[in-house]
């Protein structure tokens, strides 16, 4: 019997997949509902420092957009804030995932001390709670003290489903209800790996011709199982 050649796999192209980051697009769950209702109640916050801190993939730079375009605020990068604090004036300012690289620590510090000065206010967003940034600077560390930190948590079944079918929205891919179902109970219960199943699923769907069935679902998750999920992207 003549063995049929294997048909060749499609190679995707990654064409990059901008994320929505619009208040309606926000998946709202007790597991994030406090930091949705920290953005909400701007301008009334409880402090003039405010830090989200939540795991990778929480949505932690989804809630700082929304906060971003409602203040009218200022982003900053973490490593280089010296140079961009006279041109602040009263703008309130946001700090990006200032634990993913090196912090200006004097900037910082002369950065709490303006948005206090002015009434103002300041967003920093993080993995960690400040205590785990590695700061040394003493007089910034009394400050980042008393900077009031709400978290959010490791996802529920809702938000987890909810960003599971906002990641597939993203990338302008429709999948059925039973499919986001079974990745939600079949995953392990991080954002950071809703992220990586659905950049998985997106890339097998292309490379067969196929849409994102529970089949491929399945498929894709029990390779994760077996060791096989840090995927060869």
């Amino acid at each position: 019997m003549v063995q049929q050649p294997e048909k060749p796999r499609q190679l995707p192209l990654d064409f990059g997949h901008a994320p929505g980051y619009s208040r309606d697009e926000l998946v709202v769950s007790p597991a994030n509902e406090e930091a949705v209702a920290l953005i909400d109640r701007w301008p009334d916050w409880p402090a003039p420092v405010m830090v989200l801190s939540g795991p990778t993939g929480a949505g932690k730079t989804h809630l700082a957009a929304i906060w971003r375009a409602q203040a009218d605020a200022v982003a900053l990068r973490p490593a280089n804030i010296s140079s961009s604090l006279e041109t602040l004036e009263t703008r309130p300012v946001l700090l990006d995932d200032v634990d993913r690289g090196p912090i200006d620590e004097t900037g910082l510090f002369h950065l709490i001390n303006h948005i206090r000065a002015n009434d103002s206010h300041l967003l920093i967003t993080a993995r960690r709670f400040p205590a785990a940034w590695g700061v040394t600077l003493a007089d910034l560390v009394s400050r980042l003290k008393a900077a009031p930190v709400v978290e959010i948590r490791e996802p529920d079944d809702l938000l987890l489903a909810g960003v599971i079918t906002k990641l597939f929205a993203d990338r302008q891919i429709e999948v059925d209800l039973p499919v986001v179902q079974y990745l939600v109970r079949r995953i392990e219960r991080s954002l950071a790996t809703a992220i990586r199943v659905v950049e998985r699923l997106d890339r097998m769907a292309l490379e067969e011709h196929s849409r994102i069935t529970r089949a491929l679902a399945a498929e894709a998750v029990n390779a994760m199982d077996e060791g096989q999920a840090e995927f060869d992207l």
